[in-house]
Parts: C-alpha cells; structure tokens; sequence
C-alpha cells in the first residue's frame, strides 16, 4: 500500500480509499454523534445549503460553527461535547468552517472515504488494513488552507501503524506524532487549539484528545441534496 498525506485539502491526490481527519473539531464531532446514535451526519459547505436540506431531510437538526462560534438559529455548534447522549433527531445537519468542506472535497477524490478521529483511532486503522486498496490518501482539513498540526499529528499517528510504502509526506506526519509524548500535546499546540480555548471551549480539546473510544468506523456514503451524507452503514 502507497500511503501518502495530503496536509490541506487544496493538495487531494486521487485514490481508490481515503481518511478524512478534522480532528479539532468536525471528525470528532462526527464521530460522537454517530456513537451516540444519530443516524447519520449530512455536511454541507454552505450555512444556507444546511438550512434548506435540514428542512428538505426532516425530521433533523443543525450542528456547525463559523470560527469556533455557533451558527446563528443552529440547534447545536461543532462540541462534541454537545452530542453526548440521547439523539435530538435521526439525521444531523453539520456546516463548519473546514471540516464539512473537507469531507465534500473528498467524495471527488476517492471510492471510499473512512472519518477519523482519535476517537476510533484503532477502528480506523483496522479497516484499512482490512480494505486491501493499494492506495492510503490521509487527508487533513487544514485552517483556511493552511496545514494545521492537530490534523497532521492525527495523520502521523495512523501512518505509523500501516505497513506500505510511506511518500515523503507520510514520513513527515509520522515524525511529528513521534515529536508528542502524549495525544493531547500533539493537539494543544496547534492553532485551532488557540483558536478553541480563545472561545471558552477549551475542554473539547482533552475530549478530542481521547483514543480509540468508539469502535466506530463513520464512512462517506454519497450526495444527499447539496451536502455529502457520512454513516455507519
């Protein structure tokens, strides 16, 4: 397996199986609601796009946040915190500054997308060993087009622990991750956790930075209206 990392997603390299990482917040947020039982998690790019398919796909509600702050008439921002518990509805409708648009730009990169997160870090990487694909594109959200390290530490993390032909980049995100003694080092010191704590919400950092919780695998199953539909099955 050719095992490569793209660190913003300006930088896709088409491939028959992906990894989407928005680690702080989007995969995690993602992630936790899939765990706590939503259905499934449909991510649009645009706030108004979010709007009319909640409407067009009720009953759901709407998640998602602009710069770390909630959107205005959203039932829920990007904690993950918030989607602890019982489901408010089936479906989830997320819109966030870099995640949602990540997971769009890799439904035209890749045959299989996979949402990781460090919480179902091992989860993941079970499947891609199961998988058998003969090329890894890790991709990373970034911050407004700009390699973030909390994302590339995650993309290090699961690259280490794949056998394969490692690119140049792949090789750079696992000597990162090797760089933190612990996973929560390897997220605080980016700038999307500056970004968090700057918002008063710096507990999700540690709840982000908690591995392999969820057994979990969330996968991006398709288009639904303007948004790209991500679920367990």
């Amino acid at each position: 397996m050719r095992i490569h990392v793209s660190f913003t997603p300006f930088e896709p390299v088409d491939a028959p199986l992906a990894i989407a990482i928005d680690v702080l917040r989007a995969t995690s947020t993602i992630t936790q609601a899939l765990a706590s039982g939503y259905q499934r998690v449909l991510c649009c790019t645009d706030v108004e796009d979010a709007r009319a398919l909640a409407v067009e796909q009720s009953p759901a509600v709407l998640g998602g946040e602009r710069k770390c702050v909630p959107i205005p008439g959203f039932d829920f921002g990007n904690s993950p915190r918030e989607y602890v518990g019982e489901p408010a509805a089936p479906t989830l409708v997320l819109s966030t500054t870099n995640g949602t648009r990540l997971l769009v730009t890799a439904a035209a990169h890749a045959e299989r997308v996979l949402v990781a997160s460090l919480l179902n870090l091992e989860a993941v990487i079970e499947v891609v060993r199961a998988d058998g694909a003969d090329e890894l594109e890790i991709l990373c959200a970034g911050s407004h087009g700009e390699l973030c390290l909390d994302d590339a530490y995650v993309a290090g993390r699961i690259a280490q622990q794949l056998d394969g032909d490692h690119t140049d980049s792949a090789m750079a995100a696992i000597r990162l991750a090797q760089s933190f003694a612990s996973a929560d080092d390897g997220l605080r010191v980016s700038q999307s956790a500056r970004n968090i704590v700057a918002a008063g919400l710096e507990e999700d950092i540690a709840f982000c930075a908690r591995e392999s919780i969820h057994p979990i695998v969330p996968r991006l199953k398709g288009t639904v209206g303007a948004g790209v539909e991500v679920a367990l099955s």
